[in-house]
């Protein structure tokens, strides 16, 4: 069984946490697009785990976790989280993976990154992190692969020149200072000698796997709405955060993929720039933050919150083609007297189901709402669908009938055993 677990908002969805649940039923995690710009939130036995570039489902014993080719590696980060996991007793020379494949992130994309931002009119939120500037390398066809950086006849030559133009382009266009190419050679020579042991050619081992009758779990980065082709462009990350990402990123075909998971959280959230048509006024989102304790895994900052996008989350299902979903974060709407539910778009005279192309549309849409009683109870303890609060259960229905697809899993805290299936995720079965 290949199983897909895809986010179906703007990311920031909790699909660490559903990653998690889901590995006990999978031998190898594969973590398929992004980079450390994305985190997971695990938290296990009480303890906190908040993974970037490792696939989140590590926590479990004898698992092998594989970041895949699509994905754009900063060595310096990957070796500091791999070192904070062996600090915490996982084995992280046998459990984790690299693919060859993978692009490599240096200091001069981070430097671009910002400066870039900078210099814009409009700013799209990014990280700083150098995510975008290493995939317009790959793109541009002069990026640098793990495979390149593990090779020292070629990879000096492929630093330099890139060095070179990086340098140039630093300096001419933003007024910044240039790079040492020695220094850059030097340090990355030593990254390559530690991730070495770990490196594999992602496609082939994972082939290996799946003739091994081996069970493979799929976790994208980000959600669909930040997806390059199919979210609020130009308010997206850089690479394909959808379904389809996890063939390419993987290297696996589609007749591969057993099944589509997307998680949505029980409200919606994004972080930086771009429209949010159900997004609260400031203090409800303030509530809201503060009970979910909605703030970046990864950079801290505060989410933008609001009420439950069905426009949203129907496309993210069509789109990545999803089996089932999984709802997290039920238990922050347990004081919420009057939920609403966005289920189209007003735009001037007219009402829109579907979720549209054209960003500014969606900017100066106004959300139209269909309003839910609460149930002004704690869900915390639930461990059926049929102990949740009535309330709660046509809360639960109602996403069910809007979006088409059953859900699978509901999660109703942080902790791990706060989760539970509803029929059978397996077979798709509905509350």
């Amino acid at each position: 069984m290949n199983v897909i677990v895809v986010g179906a908002q703007w990311g920031d969805e909790g699909k660490g946490k559903i990653i998690d649940v889901l590995t006990e039923e999978a031998d190898i995690l594969v973590r398929y697009q992004g980079g450390n710009n994305a985190g997971h939130t695990v938290v296990a036995d009480g303890q906190e785990f908040i993974f970037h570039l490792i696939p989140s489902g590590l926590l479990h014993p004898g698992k092998v976790g594989l970041i895949g080719h699509g994905v754009v590696v900063d060595p310096e980060a990957l070796l500091e989280e791999m070192q904070r996991l062996k600090g915490r007793g996982i084995d992280v020379r046998q459990a984790v993976k690299l693919g060859d494949g993978a692009h490599v992130i240096f200091p001069y994309h981070k430097r671009l990154d910002v400066a870039q931002e900078a210099a814009r009119t409009g700013r799209l939120g990014t990280t700083g992190r150098g995510i975008g500037p290493c995939y317009v390398d790959k793109v541009a066809r002069c990026g640098i692969r793990i495979a390149d950086l593990c090779d020292r006849q070629s990879f000096p030559e492929r630093l330099r020149r890139n060095v070179e133009e990086k340098n140039r382009l630093l300096q001419l266009v933003y007024g910044e200072s240039p790079f040492s190419y020695q220094e850059l050679l030097e340090r990355y020579q030593a990254y390559a000698e530690q991730l070495a042991p770990h490196v594999v050619n992602g496609p082939r081992f994972l082939r290996a796997a799946m003739a091994a009758g081996k069970r493979i779990l799929f976790e994208g980065a980000q959600g669909t709405m930040l997806d390059l082709d199919h979210g609020t462009y130009p308010y997206v990350t850089s690479s394909n955060a959808t379904a389809g990402g996890a063939c390419t990123g993987a290297g696996v075909p589609p007749t591969a993929i057993d099944r589509v998971i997307g998680v949505v959280k029980a409200y919606t959230t994004r972080v930086g720039e771009g429209p949010l048509p159900t997004e609260f006024p400031p203090q409800l989102m303030e509530r809201f933050r503060a009970r979910g304790r909605e703030f970046g895994a990864t950079t801290g900052r505060p989410r933008r919150c609001g009420w439950f996008d069905a426009v949203v989350a129907r496309h993210a299902v069509l789109i990545n083609g999803c089996d089932v979903i999984a709802v997290t974060k039920l238990d922050v709407l347990d004081d919420v007297e009057t939920i609403q539910i966005c289920v189209g778009y007003r735009d001037g005279e007219r009402v829109i189901e579907e979720f549209p192309s054209d960003t500014a549309l969606l900017a100066r849409c106004e959300p139209v709402y269909e309003s839910l009683p609460g149930w002004r109870s704690d869900t915390g303890a639930a461990e059926r669908f049929e102990e949740l609060p009535p309330a709660a259960q046509r809360y639960l229905k109602r996403l069910e009938a809007l979006l088409g697809v059953p859900i699978c899993l509901i999660s109703t805290g942080s902790q791990r055993e706060q989760v539970f299936r509803v029929g059978s995720w397996l077979t798709g079965a509905s509350a």
